[in-house]
């Protein structure tokens, strides 16, 4: 897996075989910065259920002014230590924090309107962590500057059960690749 753009363009990521993980393509990753734009500038990112941190890792390298990329499980938290080391060889002007918690513990504790940007790519086998993270980032997200909230979720899931837990916010981007939607959420407090 390799980042797409920015500072760490082209440089890979080690992705450790662990049940649940299941890291975002390198063509979704592709799609989804098309979206956003190139230049992440000033963003304030949160990247939960981190994984291989191809996502958080991706926004830091596009000049995102703070990311923060969050991992439950140790030894995927020991992974993306071991990335983020790798990559410094080429530092981001931004602030990068690899944290080893619970992602909606965290977002539970985070001020409203305080992220621009949040990834949620959660194990697809529990739906509940889907929908709490949503309804707590909805919270939390301000995209009045741009950003939102980018969402993946398993193929069998309608796009409808998402928009129905984010009152206020749209599904202004969509895709559909195998067995993965994905849909950037924007607009909910413009």
């Amino acid at each position: 897996m390799r980042i797409i753009g920015g500072t760490w363009r082209s440089r890979l990521l080690t992705v450790l075989d662990l049940p649940g993980l299941r890291p975002t393509t390198d063509r979704i990753r592709e799609t989804v910065f098309n979206w956003l734009g190139q230049d992440l500038t000033g963003f304030h990112c949160l990247d939960l259920f981190a994984g291989t941190g191809a996502l958080g890792f991706e926004a830091a390298s596009r000049g995102a002014y703070s990311v923060v990329l969050l991992e439950k499980d140790k030894k995927a938290h020991i992974n993306l230590l071991s990335n983020f080391a790798l990559l410094q060889s080429s530092p981001v002007t931004g602030q990068v924090e690899i944290l080893h918690r619970d992602s909606i513990e965290y977002l539970k504790q985070q001020a409203d309107r305080s992220s621009n940007l949040i990834f949620i790519d959660p194990p697809f086998q529990d739906a509940g962590l889907l929908e709490s993270a949503v309804i707590e980032a909805s919270r939390v997200c301000d995209d009045s500057q741009g950003g939102g909230i980018y969402v993946e979720f398993p193929a069998e899931r309608a796009r409808e059960e998402l928009e129905a837990l984010l009152p206020g916010w749209h599904c202004g981007k969509y895709l559909e690749a195998g067995q993965v939607k994905a849909c950037l959420f924007r607009g909910g407090r413009d």
